[in-house]
């Protein structure tokens, strides 16, 4: 499936982004989706995840409390709210779809993603 980031930006340190994974119409019920960043010279990390009834979500420690994941199946599309931002959230984000139930265990691999997006750069500072 096709997957298109966007709303990435350069954003000052406190404020918010949110940011847009949309995938063809009506497709979004067959996948969960995971929001991944890769910070310059690092790898990539898992951020935050959304099963496919919206009854699960995770997030990683380093943004719990401060980012909240969405999805609207009717605009065939998953949201990550950022708020409160810091330098550390500099990165590229990308969304990945999988077919699978993310779970505690496993939201984060990689591996179990079927389908990447592009990405969308977030730079946060003063």
């Amino acid at each position: 499936v096709q997957l298109v980031e966007s709303g990435g930006g350069l954003v000052q340190p406190g404020g918010s982004l949110k940011l847009s994974c949309t995938m063809p119409q009506w497709e979004l019920d067959a996948y969960a989706v995971t929001w991944f960043r890769q910070a310059p010279g690092k790898g990539r990390e898992g951020v935050s995840s959304i099963s496919k009834s919206a009854g699960r979500k995770y997030y990683s420690d380093a943004v719990r409390g401060r980012f909240t994941i969405s999805r609207d199946i009717a605009e065939s599309t998953v949201y990550l709210q950022m708020n409160n931002l810091v330098p550390d959230d500099t990165g590229l984000y990308y969304c990945g779809a999988r077919e699978t139930m993310p779970g505690s265990s496993d939201w984060w691999e990689e591996a179990k993603i079927d389908s990447w997006g592009q990405g969308t750069q977030v730079t946060v500072s003063s």
